[in-house]
């Protein structure tokens, strides 16, 4: 009898000490990120049969359990996965928010003073201070285009930076997780029991990853984790770990892509819109939606203004008395295009701007990539930014991209794709063609007279150069027109280039266009009556073409035509505020639910300090009272032995 007591006193013991131990494990891991505290679990041992009945045999610890509930704790992945994603895409486009919206950096202010020196020179076309300063603020416009674009490239270079930082600590996590699962896998076959450090360990892991990156875990029956990425791509089977890298794209040739390392130097592409969540589905996101589409309808504002500017100034007259020239240079590398580095065939393709003014009005902000169908002789054209796709002929590949035009030499092979870039180098890529004021276009190169001797009451307008169709300026433009009054309704027309008609219809106020120029005469001529459209000789005060110049500050010209260029600007400023509000929005609610779910979690799971100093008395008298037990059984045992 004693040494059963003896017995049942020693297992109490060890049960009251494996109780104390397992509080103390939970104490001093109050503040370890991803603990789960533990609890033993106890039960009776099997009674043994006596005459008198069944006599118990104390209780053993049957394992230590880790309160854990899989639905939490898949709970917090998805929104820490979702909160970093969040975080990390706000990060990022509050830069473009700050700076667009910046009334110092940004470029409204510079394309205010650019038109502003325009009218400045319209109302004082001989002056050379204003024409000086005229060429002061197109400098300064076009710093303000450069530097904002500079900005741009500097956070698409620093996106690169963060998905080589990224992609590095994936492979680290991934890389410790497949490391984790083989040692609870040699833990579990040798005791038999679960490893609960080691399982809190690689569930920390998990937890570290997935606010890299949205990670799908599945368990398997041995106790390992398979973990995958994307679209089912897989970044842990078992003990082995599938390394990924950011490198060189083989599209874009400023773009990093994620893909997976393969054997060598090897590598295999992963879909770049299937790697969702987490900081590295942030940067992705904001890379795609919006610095690209940022900086694209940047550069469609500056080419746009430089073609259209390009086109009125070439209507005009310097102060030397020539036709204008170009104001503004755009680099041949707007566009650009590229054939992917995987093309098969000897296919290249060329594009160029359709420099006429609806040309500009139709560019857009989008980039494209234009990939070869062999089977049905078509190319599928692919919006990368707006997400949009058609199937165009092959003859009708050319004016495939809006506001260009396209032409392949060679031949493509099926799946052969090229990238165009209509706009992203387009504020890069500008600068001011002329440095001499007096090459400022300021005047009109036409002027119109009525001769002396006319009896008639009929005036004409000073008359105004065609832009449709423009360019080129038409070859005629300048050559000497007179209009004849053969009777007070019917005229003739004669000059280089105008074909001579006789007997024409005249309407008072109508418009009479020849040779890339437009009049309107009114009144009533007489029989004989004529009227002179020639060269603008000595028209250094002719202000003219610079209020038409000054016009196109108001003027719908982009977006098909349906916005200014200050419209449009304005547009990305608001678009990008919009986003930029709404990432915040969401950070700050998806922060609130990860608190909120953490809470509950740690409700569960999270060691309690007054919870556990219970648990330290409670286990602390089981265990001096199992200790009185032993005490007992060893007086009764000294009293057997005692009796003579």
């Amino acid at each position: 009898m004693a040494e059963s007591i003896l017995g049942i006193g020693v297992r109490a013991l060890n049960v009251a000490q494996m109780g104390l131990i397992t509080t103390e494990h939970n104490i001093s891991n109050v503040n370890t990120p991803g603990f789960h505290r533990q609890q033993i679990v106890q039960s009776t041992l099997l009674p043994f049969g006596t005459g008198a009945g069944w006599l118990g045999q104390g209780a053993a610890v049957d394992t230590v359990k880790r309160i854990y509930s899989q639905f939490l704790d898949n709970q917090v992945l998805a929104t820490a996965s979702q909160s970093s994603y969040f975080d990390a895409y706000q990060f990022q486009v509050k830069q473009i928010d700050n700076m667009l919206g910046d009334q110092n950096a940004g470029l409204s202010p510079a394309l205010q003073e650019f038109f502003t020196g325009v009218q400045t020179v319209a109302n004082d076309p001989a002056s050379v201070p204003a024409r000086q300063s005229l060429l002061s603020t197109a400098q300064a416009l076009i710093a303000r285009f450069n530097s904002v674009n500079d900005r741009l490239t500097e956070i698409r270079n620093g996106v690169n930076t963060q998905l080589n930082s990224v992609t590095t600590e994936i492979n680290s996590y991934a890389n410790q997780i497949a490391d984790i699962n083989e040692k609870i896998v040699l833990a579990q076959n040798t005791t038999q029991q679960p490893p609960n450090d080691l399982l809190d360990t690689r569930d920390q892991l998990i937890g570290e990853l997935n606010q890299r990156i949205k990670a799908t875990v599945t368990k398997q029956d041995d106790g390992t984790y398979n973990v995958f990425i994307g679209n089912g791509q897989a970044l842990v089977v078992g003990g082995n770990a599938y390394q990924l890298a950011a490198a060189q794209s083989a599209e874009d040739p400023d773009r990093l892509d994620i893909v997976y390392k393969g054997t060598g130097s090897s590598t295999i592409l992963i879909n770049q819109n299937d790697l969702t969540g987490g900081t590295l589905g942030g940067v992705l996101a904001f890379r795609r939606d919006s610095l690209e589409k940022a900086q694209n309808e940047l550069g469609r504002v500056a080419l746009g203004l430089a073609e259209t500017f390009n086109n009125q100034h070439q209507l005009g007259q310097d102060l030397n008395g020539a036709l204008g020239g170009v104001f503004f240079n755009i680099a041949s590398t707007s566009p650009t295009t590229k054939a992917n580095d995987n093309n098969t065939g000897t296919g290249v393709l060329s594009a160029s701007l359709i420099t006429t003014n609806a040309g500009a009005a139709a560019l857009t902000n989008g980039s494209y990539r234009i990939s070869y169908v062999a089977g049905s002789n078509t190319y599928t054209v692919t919006d990368l930014v707006n997400n949009t796709s058609s199937s165009v002929a092959a003859a009708a590949l050319s004016t495939a991209v809006p506001g260009l035009t396209l032409s392949l030499a060679g031949t493509p092979n099926d799946g052969d794709s090229f990238l165009v870039l209509p706009t992203r180098y387009g504020a890069r890529d500008i600068s001011l063609a002329i440095n001499d004021v007096s090459k400022i276009a300021a005047a009109a190169p036409i002027r119109t007279n009525a001769a002396i001797a006319n009896t008639g009451t009929a005036t004409i307008s000073a008359g105004s150069v065609n832009t449709t169709g423009q360019p080129p300026v038409n070859a005629n433009l300048q050559q000497p027109v007179t209009i004849t009054f053969t009777s007070a309704t019917t005229f003739d027309v004669t000059g280089t280039g105008t074909g001579n008609p006789t007997g024409l219809t005249y309407t008072p106020g109508g418009n009479i266009t020849y040779n890339g120029w437009t009049v309107q005469i009114n009144g009533t001529p007489a029989t004989g009556d004529t009227f002179t459209i020639g060269p603008n000789t000595s028209g250094v005060a002719d202000g003219r073409n610079a209020l038409a110049l000054g016009a196109l500050q108001t003027t719908n010209l982009l977006a098909g035509n349906t916005t200014t260029f200050q419209g449009a600007y304005s547009q990305l400023v608001s678009d990008v505020g919009t986003k930029t509000h709404e990432i915040q929005i969401n950070s700050q609610a998806q922060a609130t639910l990860l608190s909120q779910t953490q809470a509950s979690q740690q409700e569960l799971s999270g060691v309690n300090l007054d919870e556990e100093a219970a648990n330290l008395l409670r286990y602390q008298q089981a265990y001096q009272a199992a200790a009185k037990v032993i005490q007992t059984g060893s007086t009764l045992f000294d009293t057997i032995l005692n009796l003579r």
